[in-house]
This record gives structure tokens, sequence and C-alpha cells, in this order.
């Protein structure tokens, strides 16, 4: 994964609470085993009508707003745990997702694939709201490191929660596998320690 470390960038809006992951990536397109092309059918029925056209009033098909952050309303990911959901997402270019509450399977779904999940306080996503929607310029800086998210050219921030191995992973862009090899030379240490222990312990009780 790439590594996350700290990230300054416009955001999309989403005001909507509730939204499910067959919303976010409808049941139709999860037949393909592998991660690309999700992107292309992130909220498929909210972006297009039936004919395939895209819908105008949706916040994806408006050029005023872009960016790498998707700010969106409480209670994100909820529904079944398909980690198709998280894939789209990150396909379709965003690195963070900013809401005042995520589902559980859905937060770590997101961790697991490099995609930030960040909780704020429902009045902190209120504000960020508001300044993204009164000036669609308006960028957002989130700090993995420090933990916090920022409105730039503001005093406002806010601190946020993140499991710390998950933290470990993102900053330096491992997967779980990244960061057990990263720990093997630790881990075999332990286990010349180990074996050499055991040695002793019999030794030990063979004498007695």
């Amino acid at each position: 994964m790439e590594k996350f470390v700290k990230i300054t960038s416009t955001a999309v809006p989403l005001p909507i609470e509730d939204i499910d992951t067959d919303q976010i990536i409808p049941a139709r397109f999860l037949k393909a085993t592998t991660r690309d092309g999700f992107g292309d059918n992130l909220f498929r029925d909210w972006r297009y009508d039936n004919q395939n056209n895209p819908k105008p009033d949706f916040i994806l098909n408006n050029p005023n707003f872009s960016g790498q952050i998707l700010v969106a309303g409480k209670n994100f990911g909820c529904g079944s745990s398909r980690e198709h959901a998280a894939w789209a997402i990150a396909d379709y270019g965003f690195k963070v997702v900013i809401s005042s509450f995520f589902a559980d399977i859905f937060k770590g779904n997101a961790l697991n694939n490099g995609l930030l999940p960040v909780q704020v306080s429902e009045s902190f996503l209120a504000t960020v709201f508001e300044h993204i929607f009164a000036d669609k310029n308006t960028q957002l800086e989130v700090d993995l490191e420090a933990q916090t998210v920022t409105i730039v050219g503001t005093n406002i921030s806010e601190k946020f929660e993140i499991n710390q191995y998950k933290k470990t992973c993102l900053i330096n862009g491992y997967d779980d596998i990244d960061y057990l090899l990263n720990l093997r030379e630790k881990i075999e240490a332990y286990e010349k320690t180990s074996k050499y222990l055991s040695l002793v312990s019999q030794d030990q009780e063979v004498e007695a």
C-alpha cells in the first residue's frame, strides 16, 4: 500500500446519513475478482440514470467539487460487509473518508485497503460541510501522525482516534503480511531465544 502520513486536499461533500454498502457499490457489480475498476461504479445508481447518463444533481457529477477527501453524513458504510465498498472508494481516487460515525466492518475494510476513515464529532462535521459549501476551494488537512483534521486557513481542528497498529501500517505502507515481514529479525531472534531457553529447561529437568 501507499504510505500515508499527511494529505491536504479539497473535498467532495455528501451530507447524506446511513449510506450503506449497496449504495456505495451495488451488488450487481461484485463479480470481479480484482480491485481494479470498481471506482467506475462507485455510487452507480446515484450517479447515473437508467440510460447510463450522469445525473447532474449528484455531487460526484458536479465539476465544482473534487479532491481526495470524501466528507459524508453519519453512519457511513452500514449494511453488508462487502470489502468492495472500500475498493470502490479507493479506486475512484479518495484517500480519506470523513464522517461522524462509521460502521465497524466498513472501517476495518477501509483500513485494510489503505483508505483512512476519520471519525469526527457531529458539530465538527457540520462545520466542515458549512465551509465546503460556502467555498468549493476549501481544503482540509488530514495529519495521520498527529491524528488531526484541520480546515486549512482557519484555526478549526479536531483530533481523531485510530487503532495504533493500523496507524503504523498506514504510515509505513504495510499490509498485515508486510508488517510481519518487517518484524522478521525480531521474530527469528525470539525463536532462537525460545528454543535455547527450552533446551536449558530440559537439561535442568534431567539433572534434577
